[in-house]
């Protein structure tokens, strides 16, 4: 989870370019959560999107080295996903500059996953949104038609970001959700084993 206070760093500015030249990446605003603490994750955020930058990585970059998609890498760097220790050395490795602090804390830390609603505010994430909820019953009944009455898990799932040219010489962006599906299920009696009590 990227904290509210990361958050707001990243996507009022802009660019991320203005993160990394701010000593620290603070913010006047309560933490969310008792259980962490955001200021520490938006600092950690800054130092891993600047060891990013002096390794002159793209996100494809960095996705290649590590084997998994760019949007889970940049959810890495961004505290947003938990860093395994497999995923970890190959981190080391392509990022000289991260401190060994910082990617143990990666290892060790579970993601708070959640958003601060002021990220709606930013065009980018908001036009994404939109078009989602746009086109969404449309997508549902499509899910529905070709796989029955169920949901697209976002757990068991992956997203990747790329472009491609359009017809006219325009780059176009290309945004792929793979989500394993997951059907309703029918709330039999004998299946149940958790029965609630009867008094």
């Amino acid at each position: 989870m990227l904290s509210s206070v990361c958050r707001r760093i990243i996507f009022r500015s802009p660019s991320v370019a203005a993160v990394t030249k701010s000593p620290r990446a603070t913010c006047a605003l309560p933490r969310a959560y008792s259980s962490i603490s955001a200021t520490e994750i938006a600092e950690r955020t800054k130092r891993m999107l600047d060891a990013k930058e002096q390794a002159g990585l793209s996100y494809d970059e960095l996705a290649s080295k590590l084997g998994v998609t760019n949007t889970y890498t940049a959810q890495l760097l961004m505290g947003q996903a938990k860093l395994t220790s497999e995923t970890a050395i190959k981190l080391q490795e392509a990022l000289p500059n991260a401190s060994k602090q910082d990617i143990e804390d990666m290892k060790k830390t579970f993601p708070m996953r959640s958003f601060d609603e002021a990220i709606l505010k930013e065009p980018n994430v908001y036009r994404t949104y939109e078009a989602i909820t746009h086109y969404g019953e449309a997508i549902k009944s499509i899910i529905n038609e070709q796989c029955g009455d169920g949901i697209m898990s976002a757990i068991d799932f992956y997203c990747d970001v790329g472009t491609t040219t359009g017809k006219h010489g325009e780059k176009r962006v290309v945004i792929t959700f793979n989500g394993k599906f997951l059907p309703h299920i029918e709330q039999k009696i004998d299946d149940n084993s958790a029965k609630s009590p009867r008094d």
